[in-house]
């Protein structure tokens, strides 16, 4: 527990109205999107300023509590949940988007920004944000940039780390610096903001963000395409991208995540057919034609069943909405979801399907399986019940089973969801330890106190290794000992 003569030094700093230390309000700052794990903070702060925060973790190193930046708390990997001496710094009502600059395509913005409402702001003057994680309408940008998020629009426009030019950082010292710029080319020294991209959090307290824009495109065209079998929709998957054909869009929904996204939204979508893909091809209307009827030849090869063509935006929105609704729709079959996060090469998509469903089979759980088939990054998820211990451990012994093969298949356990602390234990187990020891010599080196962010990604030994739980076995262990809430 922080001392309570620090807590008055983090009010005084911040000022009391952002002091928020209620059992209420840590509660509300104990968990993020991933299931069975949460963890009292001691208090959470809205910071005023960038100086507020320098501030913050130069008393952190000074006293030695903790500091966990947190957006929306909508990521799947444990990325913002607190560990023990902890601090929450809430970034979320930091969402200026400070300028749009047409001349460069490039924008300045505040961490809290909205992903879906930067979108709309830049296609308002005719610009384009391509980053389209499933959480958009609730994640933000700092959050996005921390977790590298993907989404639908990965296989043709790339991630996040694709469009960031420019980040304002406090580091774990409390310096504050601005890496990279509006130049396009920018070779002079280390590419430090690249470093930054996807740390969790561990490195450095994002304030700043600047991105790059493209162009909107002119037109596209959305299609669903429908299969008795899961074999054909992704073998279909691999002759498209090989074909030297790249949609913007190219995502794959089972027959389990179809039956629940009929039953929840009532989209008339066939639950008799095995796999649903949705594809949309962009850009000029002449290659848009062009894609479209050649992608079409291609999944008629594979045999599917029928191809529904969006006629009009409207109608391309409500066939996009299969998709997008996935999550939700699989969430409300049983009392816990864990949405995981495999990805190997996109020629393997149709080895990684079959032993997901089989290794589903050989478990007897309930695994529906969705996510970016163009890309090879696919979300298996399980719908089950924490209270079964039972059968969470079958869950744990499935999802190792399916990271070890994506491992084998040349893959890796998360494509966009981040390590965090939920796959902290699958990093250490299948990736080489010298990868994991240079990892802990970085954040040694840049945060010798480990003030920022602990416990994610690796274990930070001596000071966090065993604070928070790596498995079923030991969130029981931690939830009879009354640490979790």
């Amino acid at each position: 527990m922080i001392p309570s003569n620090v807590f008055q030094k983090i009010r005084s700093l911040v000022g009391p109205e952002r002091f928020l230390d209620s059992q209420e309000d840590r509660i509300s700052y104990s968990y993020d999107g991933t299931p069975m794990l949460h963890y009292l903070p001691d208090a959470a702060v809205i910071p005023r300023s960038v100086d507020d925060i320098a501030s913050l973790v130069r008393l952190a190193n000074e006293t030695g509590f903790n500091i966990v930046p947190r957006g929306s708390g909508s990521g799947l990997s444990g990325g913002s949940i607190p560990v023990e001496n902890s601090l929450v710094l809430l970034m979320n009502s930091w969402n200026r988007i400070i300028e749009i600059d047409r001349r460069n395509l490039t924008a300045w913005v505040e961490p809290g920004v909205i992903t879906q409402t930067l979108h709309t702001k830049v296609e308002e003057v005719g610009l384009f944000y391509p980053p389209d994680p499933g959480s958009a309408a609730i994640c933000t940008i700092g959050g996005n940039v921390a977790e590298n998020a993907g989404g639908l629009r990965g296989l043709k426009y790339g991630v996040t780390k694709n469009y960031v030019l420019g980040l304002e950082v406090v580091l774990p010292s409390g310096d504050v610096v601005v890496m990279g710029g509006k130049s396009v080319k920018d070779v002079a020294g280390y590419n430090l903001k690249d470093f930054l991209v996807g740390s969790e959090g561990t490195l450095g307290v994002i304030t700043k963000v600047l991105l790059k824009l493209l162009p909107k495109p002119e037109t596209s065209k959305t299609m669903l395409v429908y299969y008795r079998k899961v074999s054909d929709s992704a073998e279909t998957v691999s002759s498209i991208i090989a074909a030297n054909i790249t949609p913007a869009a190219l995502e794959f929904l089972d027959n389990t995540t179809i039956k629940c996204v009929e039953a929840y939204a009532s989209l008339n979508l066939p639950t008799t057919m095995e796999a649903i893909l949705l594809i949309e091809v962009d850009g000029p209307a002449s290659v848009v034609e062009h894609d479209a009827a050649k992608i079409m030849e291609i999944c008629r090869k594979h045999n599917a069943e029928e191809i529904k063509i969006a006629a009009t935006e409207e109608e391309a929105v409500k066939l996009r909405m299969a998709r997008k609704i996935a999550f939700s729709s699989l969430a409300r079959v049983r009392p816990t979801t864990i949405l995981e996060d495999a990805t190997v090469p996109r020629s393997e998509v149709p080895l990684l399907c079959e032993v997901i469903a089989s290794t589903a089979s050989k478990y007897g759980l309930t695994i529906g399986n969705f996510g970016h088939a163009g890309d090879g990054n696919m979300h298996p998820t399980c719908l089950t019940d924490e209270r079964d211990t039972a059968e969470i451990a079958k869950a744990e012994k499935a999802f190792e089973e399916i990271f070890t093969y994506a491992v084998k298949l040349g893959g890796t356990i998360s494509g966009e969801h981040g390590t965090g602390l939920a796959k902290r234990s699958f990093l250490e187990k299948l990736t080489p330890p010298a990868n994991i020891e240079m990892m802990r010599r970085i954040k040694e080196s840049i945060d010798p106190n480990g003030v920022l962010n602990p416990g994610k990604i690796f274990s930070m030994k001596p000071r966090c290794e065993g604070a928070l739980p790596r498995n079923s076995a030991e969130l029981k262990k931690f939830t009879d000992a009354g640490a979790f809430v």
